[in-house]
């Protein structure tokens, strides 16, 4: 990693306070921290003991440890019970043209015509040669331009390396090289994700001049597939919030609201219409929450299905890769693309991906989190009505409860990592560097979890294996289940598990708030819980509606 952020460590840094000696004094007001009690003698005899240990620490923080390092442990979802099918080649998809509606006529003087077309209908017009690459590539651009000053969604715009692919890839095509659906499809990344010789800021002031040598494996394995990167764009400093040292992201619907984050960009610029299709991420929420805010769709993978090689890392155990699209479909056809072992990511397991859209889900088994739906709040009336939807659709919804932990009690396990993540910034001062201060900010975060014990975070992965073991039981009942996207404990709960998760609009209360519905599926299950969340959306109009944009 080359990292070109000046020394902007402060003259008073932890780093160059005295450090005192531990007292029994000290250890003993250690106990209210964490929440026990040892007699005088107790903690005396621990005393010499806990002094070479503050030594260990001192000595292990001068090892220079990179953002890309993990620890020698990796998270792995599959617990025993759990099947998993047999390596498989990478599914080629071949789209149904019939269903794409004819190119508009006048789209020479008008190309922005198609500025919302789903993936599916833009890789028709690409393959077919009704449109070009470039003429696309140069239509969001210009869209990109025009509305990035209004939704504050762009960190770079790659318009030379975009041009570049967009002409490699009409020359392919013309050739007869046509890669796939992907080929010369404009997409825009979440700008957490490395792209070598552009700079990646993650969000964050401190790195808001740092180049990389390198590609995140996404990078690389959508420009394998021919897609078109357009821009780097915004996410919340360090995958927080909408809110970066560029501003705060705002969405389409409303540019007076911040786009909800941390994938802030990957939401807004899709919903807005400014890339064919975005990548986000997710930790807690991150995809889930601006694609509802944004009114999109998204999918988060099982935890370990795509490589995070080249990805900031916030948390080594909770962090996913996800397509953002427009429609559901889009989030399979870049999924395809994206999913699988890369030898580099080592937490990422062989397993196939089938993506066979005709499929009837009358085969299938569909819960719905009882309990959540009925919640009596400003969003019941859309809730019920995404019942009644899914009810039309002949499905008979199973009533399921989730295993009963205390699931918000263990959501420490993100802050120790995230604050192990950016050990570096707390120990220099510089998270006074950061857009946002506050007691709920990164920097207040990060302190806080020092003061997490080891013993602690180890019992609270203890407690994760139960629920994952429990979850494991319950999905051998159903195939998917429903629930609004903040329903409950599901959004954590689903997040520690690593069960997938797509994410599609369920309209908008009496006061305007988006509503979405959130279908969580087996672990590998993306296939079965696209198809049901699919099914559900064309269902729907709420994915054919578009912000109002000048």
């Amino acid at each position: 990693m080359t990292n070109n952020t000046p020394n902007t460590t402060s003259t008073d840094s932890p780093t160059d306070a005295p450090t005192p000696a531990i007292s029994a004094e000290t250890l003993s007001a250690a106990e209210t921290v964490i929440g026990l009690h040892f007699t005088d003698s107790e903690w005396t005899l621990a005393l010499e003991g806990v002094n070479e240990q503050r030594g260990n620490y001192e000595k292990l923080r001068a090892v220079p440890l990179d953002n890309s390092v993990p620890p020698a442990f990796a998270f792995d979802p599959r617990v025993p019970g759990l099947s998993v099918d047999a390596p498989a080649p990478r599914q080629v998809i071949t789209l149904n043209g019939a269903e794409v509606p004819p190119l508009p006529t006048n789209f020479e003087h008008d190309p922005e015509q198609i500025a919302f077309w789903p993936l599916a209908h833009l890789a028709h017009l690409i393959q077919t040669r009704q449109v070009t690459s470039v003429a696309l590539t140069t239509m969001y651009l210009g869209r990109l331009k025009r509305y990035d000053p209004l939704l504050h969604c762009v960190v770079t715009l790659t318009e030379a390396l975009a041009m570049q692919q967009a002409q490699r890839a009409d020359a392919e095509i013309a050739a007869g090289h046509y890669r796939g659906v992907l080929h010369g499809i404009p997409w825009g990344a979440k700008d957490l994700l490395a792209t070598s010789g552009i700079r990646t800021t993650w969000g964050a002031a401190p790195y808001a001049d740092q180049v990389l040598d390198y590609n995140a494996t996404v990078v690389d394995r959508l420009d394998e597939a021919g897609a078109v990167l357009i821009a780097k764009l915004t996410l919340g400093e360090l995958a927080m919030d909408d809110v970066w040292f560029g501003g705060m992201t705002r969405t389409p619907w409303d540019v007076e609201r911040g786009s909800s984050g941390s994938s802030a960009g990957s939401g807004s610029a899709t919903a807005a219409g400014l890339v064919g299709f975005a990548i986000g991420t997710e930790t807690h929420g991150s995809i889930v929450s601006p694609a509802t805010r944004c009114r999109v769709s998204g999918l988060r993978p099982t935890a370990g299905r795509v490589s995070k090689h080249g990805a900031m890392m916030l948390a080594w155990t909770m962090d996913k890769i996800g397509p953002m699209g427009r429609t559901v479909e889009d989030c399979a056809l870049v999924f395809n693309a994206i999913y699988g072992p890369d030898g580099k990511d080592l937490t990422v397991a062989d397993v196939p991906f089938q993506w066979m859209p005709d499929k009837s889900i009358d085969s299938l088994k569909v819960g719905y989190l009882k309990s959540t739906f009925d919640e009596e709040n400003e969003h019941s009336a859309q809730n019920q009505h995404g019942l009644n939807i899914l009810r039309g659709l002949g499905i008979e919804l199973i009533p399921i409860e989730l295993p009963d932990y205390p699931v918000n009690d263990i959501g420490f396990l993100l802050l120790a990592e995230a604050a192990a993540s950016f050990d570096d910034l707390t120990r220099t001062d510089r998270d006074d560097l950061l857009a946002r201060q506050a007691k709920d900010s990164w920097p207040s975060l990060f302190r806080q979890a020092r003061l997490i014990p080891a013993v602690e975070y180890i019992q609270a992965q203890r407690v994760r294996t139960l629920i994952m073991r429990e979850m494991v039981t319950l999905m051998q009942q159903i195939d998917v289940y429903v629930a609004p996207s903040f329903g409950g404990t599901t959004l954590l709960l689903t997040n520690l598990t690593g069960n997938p998760a797509v994410v599609v609009p369920n309209g908008v209360t009496d006061k305007g708030e988006p509503s979405s519905l959130t279908f969580t599926g087996k672990l590998y299950g993306e296939a079965d819980t696209l198809l049901v969340a699919r099914a559900y959306q064309n269902a729907t109009d709420y994915h054919l509606q578009h912000p109002p944009l000048p």
